[in-house]
């Protein structure tokens, strides 16, 4: 198909605005990488160097060679694993009902959750609510605020509706109560949408930082993006090992990202049309 002078126009556009911002992201992401072999005398004198006499591995052994950022390493991978979990089946179970236009009260709710998407209460409030809840340094203190997103909400609702009704009256017929045809033919189907809202909750949670700090005050219970920020308490304002530190806790989203894309952008797509 042969594009008009003004459909050009419009493409050409298009595409260098997205040129440039993936440049803004790619480029930062570069340099990162790059300065984190640099020998810091050499990055903060001269900035980068492409002589391989100014590259060290030393920021990643000290990196390496750290128990806190073990530590918070396998923290933040089993509190991610959970919060994932938690979201994601927390999600399901109120997408459903809102999904249904018989549901009583369907239009209130959903009022309700989309006032929560541009107002919040607060950090304070919500860190004296979960220490009245005597939560305050414990796990459960990072996995359940924040558990319900209401934007996965939204996606997995509009996945529900895209599913032929004729299945549960299907179901219906074979004596398959509401909780049966929940979990034996709505969950397997949605299968599409949970990599979609697992990847975003995941890097939500593997990326939180202020939190955490925040409700926890015991090492055993650090997380790993808190655990960077100690690095900078006992060798000073060396920040080419917090530099090292950061590329070091990439890795694990970008080769979740990588293996789970093709799953990510069918749960998108899937959530985000009604069919």
């Amino acid at each position: 198909k042969k594009y008009s002078r003004t459909d050009k126009v419009i493409l050409g556009i298009g595409f260098t605005i997205l040129g440039l911002f993936v440049l803004s992201i790619a480029i930062p992401i570069i340099y990162v990488v790059l300065a984190s072999f640099m020998d810091p005398t050499v990055l903060n004198n001269q900035g980068l160097s492409f002589n391989i006499k100014d590259w060290t591995l030393d920021a990643y052994r000290r990196v390496l060679e750290n128990e806190m950022i073990w530590r918070g390493f396998l923290n933040s991978f089993l509190y991610s694993l959970a919060f994932t979990v938690i979201s994601v089946f927390v999600t399901l179970l109120a997408a459903y009902p809102m999904s249904k236009k018989e549901f009583v009260g369907r239009k209130v709710f959903n009022i309700i959750f989309l006032i929560t998407m541009f107002f919040g209460g607060g950090m304070i409030p919500t860190f004296i609510l979960i220490n009245q809840l005597h939560m305050v340094n414990t796990v459960w203190a990072i996995l359940i605020p924040g558990a319900f997103n209401v934007w996965n909400m939204i996606l997995a609702r509009t996945y529900y509706q895209s599913i032929p009704t004729e299945l549960r009256e299907a179901s219906a017929i074979d004596g398959a109560n509401e909780i049966q045809h929940f979990f034996k033919i709505m969950i397997p189907l949605m299968k599409p949408s949970f990599a979609a809202m697992g990847i975003y909750q995941g890097m939500q949670s593997w990326n939180n930082f202020l939190w955490p700090m925040i409700v926890t005050n015991s090492i055993d219970k650090i997380t790993l993006p808190v655990g960077l920020q100690s690095l900078l308490s006992p060798y000073g304002n060396n920040y080419d090992i917090l530099i090292a530190g950061s590329c070091f806790a990439i890795i694990p989203i970008l080769a979740l990202f990588v293996c789970f894309q093709r799953y990510f952008i069918e749960g998108m797509t899937a959530g985000g049309v009604k069919g």
